[in-house]
């Protein structure tokens, strides 16, 4: 509800008459091409940004700076289906995500801001890096909903996670989901970490989060992912509102790329089971390892 209302504000108060007419009808593009990536991210479980900064910078052509908070923009309109239909099916831990959050927000907004100072070199450098570290994530871990809960804690966690009482998720469905309360800290700083990554680069938080709150801290699969979505609508609305406020936002590419993912947000949902997600996220790991190879060669060696 968070993201939709602040997309509300955003959408009215657009400075469309500065925008040139034939920038904004040259880019009608973007449209179809965001209904493909948004249908693909929601359909797969992770990130849209990593699918739209990699293309606002090399395909659009933008600066590091505007293809980075263009998509963290995008993102913030593309997760509105997936989070109401989490909040609507009971999915969420909002004891966990309030903890969460304590981390992602500030984090957010600070690699935000800092990514607005960044020399440009620097920032496509450190954008590549994080496209290699972020692929590598998702070819190296399983995907979340065939992960075992608790499977990576080990003897450390195990005894830190034991004796905190217990969480209990009801769905609307009538499922009950209880598990050991985690033990907070680790769960900040990875969300800390997740969310300064997210503000610099635009992705990063749910695919850290939410595998981590799997194999470390034996949430199931689906109340992770949900936890996890919602505590990146929080967090993306505002290190958005940082790249709105200062920055100058590219609207005309926005204007197209925020209806396409709502479109394609819709199909992504409703194609996702039918989508074999080891197979999906071991092919995005493989092309956001060719992307960020692109990005780091036209940075570093042209």
């Amino acid at each position: 509800m968070a993201a939709t209302s602040f997309g509300n504000v955003l959408v009215t108060s657009l400075p469309i008459d500065s925008v040139p007419m034939e920038s904004f009808l040259a880019h009608w593009w973007v449209f179809p091409v965001s209904i493909v990536f948004s249908t693909i991210a929601l359909a797969s479980g992770v990130s849209g940004a990593l699918f739209f900064s990699p293309f606002f910078l090399l395909v659009v052509g933008l600066q590091p700076a505007q293809a980075i908070g263009a998509g963290l923009l995008t993102e913030v309109f593309g997760m509105g289906n997936g989070l109401r239909s989490y909040v609507k099916q009971g999915l969420v831990d909002y004891a966990t995500a309030k903890w969460l959050l304590l981390g992602a927000v500030p984090s957010i907004v600070i690699g935000a801001f800092a990514a607005q100072y960044a020399p440009e070199g620097l920032l496509r450098g450190i954008f590549g890096v994080g496209l290699v570290v972020l692929g590598g994530f998702l070819v190296y871990y399983e995907p979340p909903d065939k992960c075992v809960p608790g499977e990576g804690e080990g003897p450390y966690l195990e005894r830190k996670n034991t004796g905190r009482g217990s969480t209990v998720v009801e769905a609307t469905n009538g499922e009950r989901y209880a598990y050991d309360t985690c033990w907070r800290p680790p769960g900040v700083a990875l969300a800390t970490t997740g969310g300064f990554i997210t503000g610099l680069i635009s992705a990063g938080l749910p695919e850290i989060v939410t595998t981590q709150l799997v194999i470390r801290c034996r949430v199931p699969p689906r109340v992770a992912i949900a936890t996890s979505v919602f505590v990146l609508a929080v967090a993306a609305v505002a290190g958005a509102a940082v790249r709105a406020l200062s920055a100058t936002p590219v609207w005309y590419v926005v204007a197209w790329s925020i209806p396409g993912v709502l479109i394609g947000g819709t199909i992504g949902t409703r194609t996702g089971k039918y989508v074999p997600s080891d197979l999906m996220e071991l092919g995005l790991g493989v092309i956001f390892g060719l992307v960020s190879g692109i990005v780091l060669v036209t940075t570093f060696l042209l």
